[in-house]
């Protein structure tokens, strides 16, 4: 993996402003039930390049089933249905199948449990897990492939990602789809309305939050039944920052080494989540709320800050009071001076290794990162892609153009997409839920996460 702090920073920005992001496409909530969508043919459409292929007139056609699985989130399946459609119409002798829906992983689970799997799979949503579904043996080897492949468009896939795929023991098993930069949010109305200075590292974000609670309002509030959003928005970045501006402590965590997590930079990172509990920072909502009702309490302003992704600002469009305008930062963790530290995340695409329609699932892959689908993705999801695109004809709203100036800031650490242990991750989440309501002690949370690390180890 690399470790470049700036990592495709200008990829990621650019691609950041194209449009504002859809809604928690990358988050693992519980969704409502829904049947997957049926078996079907997509009416064959066509955009510009929509259904373009590529391919000499004399290539080989592609034949027989071929099936995606797609969870259904915050990002909608607008893009789905369309691309599918697109694909369709490109290669009518393909019979498609469409599985679909946001309870999809869990209704597919027994399929790939029993080595019957899709052929292509979008991983995204609850209960799936690359790095798991890696070391299940689940996902096709892509690191030879990715070498070399090209787009519909004539162009190398590799060298139009804004970000690189996650290496697993120097391999690529799956290519980042979408992106997501995790953060802080707050209402820059609201801040300048009450004269409140608007932070730039923990001692502004102390010092403002004193002013808040002082006036009434909890500075703070996270969504405590899904403790990744406090961990990806703080306590992550407050471990880099603690670390040097290191990143490769977290690919140490994520490869769940037990070393790791009993550095110093993690005692440090979760003793400034306990200063911002001690102090009476923390809305005491926050306990087991979900995404969306914290979100709605932030929008009301019982709130004034709220650890989330940018997919916040469209998920809760229909809510937004008027007047309300997003501030956002990717890290308040760094001390006076520090840089800050933009925690990404992605949605990924992969093919399964039991795939009995291999050679259209890598021709799928290279349908939609071609630079048409890219705009698409942006405009039916309203989320970044992962092709490096240009911002100079940009209308994006305010919190992406903050978003893209941190991350084309030279002094940004950018931190790649990392996916940890499954069980490990939970053990962070769950360890950091008891963290912020005084349950245990920083060095407890140290202890519950090692031996979950352990075990992972085994």
């Amino acid at each position: 993996m690399v470790s470049k702090t700036r990592l495709a920073a200008l990829g990621i920005a650019a691609l950041m402003a194209v449009a504002p992001l859809a809604g928690c496409g990358s988050s693992k909530e519980e969704a409502k039930q829904t049947e997957p969508a049926k078996t079907e043919e997509p009416a064959a459409t066509n955009t510009d390049g929509g259904a373009k292929t590529g391919s000499d007139d004399g290539a080989k056609k592609l034949t027989g089933e071929f099936e995606i699985q797609y969870f259904v989130g915050g990002y909608g399946d607008k893009w789905w249905k369309k691309v599918i459609a697109d694909f369709q119409a490109a290669n009518p002798d393909l019979k498609i199948k469409e599985s679909g829906g946001p309870k999809i992983n869990d209704q597919m689970k027994p399929r790939w449990v029993g080595g019957n799997p899709p052929d292509f799979v979008y991983i995204d949503g609850p209960n799936l897990n690359d790095r798991q579904m890696v070391e299940d043996g689940q996902l096709e080897d892509l690191t030879d492939w990715i070498k070399d492949a090209k787009n519909i468009d004539g162009d190398k896939i590799s060298d139009i990602l804004a970000q690189p795929p996650q290496l697993f023991d120097g391999k690529v098993y799956d290519i980042p789809l979408v992106l997501n930069s995790w953060g802080v949010f707050w209402d820059k109305a609201l801040f300048k309305e009450k004269g409140w200075e608007e932070p730039t590292d923990w001692q502004s974000f102390m010092a403002v939050s004193d002013k808040i609670k002082a006036a009434g309002v909890t500075p703070f509030i996270h969504t405590g039944k899904y403790p990744y959003y406090i961990n990806g928005a703080i306590l992550y970045p407050a471990i880099v920052s603690a670390n040097n501006n290191d990143i490769s402590i977290l690919q140490d965590m994520a490869a769940s080494k037990v070393e790791a997590f009993q550095s110093p930079a993690v005692l440090a990172a979760l003793n400034k989540i306990v200063e911002l509990r001690d102090k009476g920072f923390i809305d005491k909502a926050s306990i087991q709320i979900n995404h969306t009702d914290s979100q709605m309490l932030f929008l009301q302003h019982k709130d004034a800050f709220i650890p989330n992704g940018l997919w916040l600002p469209n998920e809760m469009a229909k809510d937004i009071p008027g007047g309300f305008a997003f501030g956002f930062i990717p890290s308040l963790t760094q001390d006076n001076g520090g840089k800050v530290v933009a925690n990404t995340s992605t949605a990924n695409v992969a093919i399964a290794k039991n795939a009995k329609n291999k050679e259209a699932a890598k021709a799928f892959l290279q349908f939609i990162f071609s630079k048409a689908q890219a705009s698409q993705w942006a405009e039916l999801s309203g989320a970044p892609s992962n092709i490096k695109g240009d911002i100079s004809d940009s209308n994006a709203p305010s919190h992406v153009k903050d978003a893209a100036k941190y991350l084309t800031d030279p002094n940004t650490v950018v931190v790649p997409a990392i996916t940890f242990n499954a069980d490990v991750d939970k053990a962070m989440q769950d360890a950091t839920d008891a963290l912020t309501i005084a349950k245990i002690t920083p060095e407890q949370w140290v202890e519950r996460v090692v031996e979950a690390a352990k075990k992972a180890n085994k």
